[in-house]
């Protein structure tokens, strides 16, 4: 199953730093405290992983587009030997036992894994109608997500509602992301809104970047950020790095994959080696997480990558 299937069919949502100061002021959101990765609650499991050397950010797996052959804890293993602390989830654990969730901490602390993001919530933001269960969704991941010591969801807009107008499912998903905040105020678990390319998902709301920071700005929390996804903006409406400088400090997590295809970078348009260096020259340290499909064997395809982002931050210097 691949990610195309999830965004069309909604399965996605059912199995699935910020810079300081004069940055945030340049984005539009106020300096309030900056989110942080530690969560008190939850503790810190051996990662939080120190950043990969050359570059200030953390480097992770979407664990959706890889192994997926493979029971669960052998495709953490088949991360770590790629190189990788960090792993995202699809909502994979909503069906785990309190066995299952013990035994995947052991292996994950065993292999020096942390799960940096999860989706999983199943409702819609745009559409007011599904408020109530939008938020009820989001109360019922944060038991698990702590059982995962996972600090950030990520969160759709689902699909536009015909019966509305674009101002009123904008405003909607302010005000939805204004009480899941209220939801994890203190918790130290963030929200992350991704934008869906409308290739992908032609009936998708949030097919704008632009329109994603806006919203987030509207939002105005310190734990409500951005997922930038350059594979979905680069078919919506491209001009990638130029809306990255505008508002890195509005951005938590960015997914990698090329257009087309959303194969390894490198096998098609997208310029990736600018974008690392851009990366690396703002002072980005949140998370980049590989989100693409590998045309060969995939430990190696990981790692190749890996070390694409590496030597982009080493020239960079």
């Amino acid at each position: 199953m691949n990610r195309r299937d999830f965004c069309l069919t909604g399965a996605r949502n059912l199995a699935l730093g910020a810079l300081g100061g004069s940055a945030l002021d340049a984005a539009g959101l106020s300096a309030a405290s900056q989110p942080a990765d530690t969560n008190p609650a939850y503790g810190r499991p051996e990662g939080l992983a120190a950043p990969d050397s050359g570059v200030p950010f953390k480097l992770s797996v979407m664990l959706w587009t890889v192994f997926t052959h493979l029971p669960f804890e052998q495709r953490l293993e088949k991360v770590a030997s790629a190189g990788y602390s960090n792993v995202e989830l699809v909502g994979e654990f909503k069906k785990w036992s309190e066995t299952e969730f013990k035994n995947v901490a052991q292996t994950r602390r065993r292999l020096g894994i942390s799960f940096d993001a999860t989706g999983g919530v199943e409702h819609s933001l745009a559409d007011p109608a599904q408020r109530e269960a939008f938020l009820t969704d989001v109360k019922t991941l944060l038991p698990a997500m702590e059982k995962l010591e996972c600090p950030a969801l990520i969160v759709l807009t689902g699909n536009k509602v015909p019966s509305l107008s674009h101002d009123a499912q904008h405003a909607s998903c302010v005000e939805g992301l204004k009480r899941a905040a209220d939801l994890v105020q203190g918790r130290g678990v963030r929200i992350l809104l991704e934008n869906i390319d409308p290739e992908e998902n032609p009936k998708y709301f949030l097919t704008s970047v632009a329109e994603g920071f806006e919203v987030i700005k509207e939002v105005n929390h310190p734990q409500v950020r951005f997922l930038y996804d350059f594979f979905h903006e680069q078919i919506s409406e491209g001009n990638l790095i130029e809306k990255l400088e505008k508002n890195v400090a509005l951005v938590d997590l960015v997914h990698i994959a090329d257009v087309p295809g959303r194969h390894e970078p490198g096998t098609g348009e997208i310029n990736y080696t600018n974008i690392y260096k851009k990366l690396v020259s703002l002072g980005y340290d949140r998370y980049m997480a590989m989100e693409f499909l590998p045309t060969g064997d995939a430990v190696e395809s990981l790692k190749v990558a890996r070390e694409q982002v590496l030597e982009a931050g080493r020239r960079s210097a």
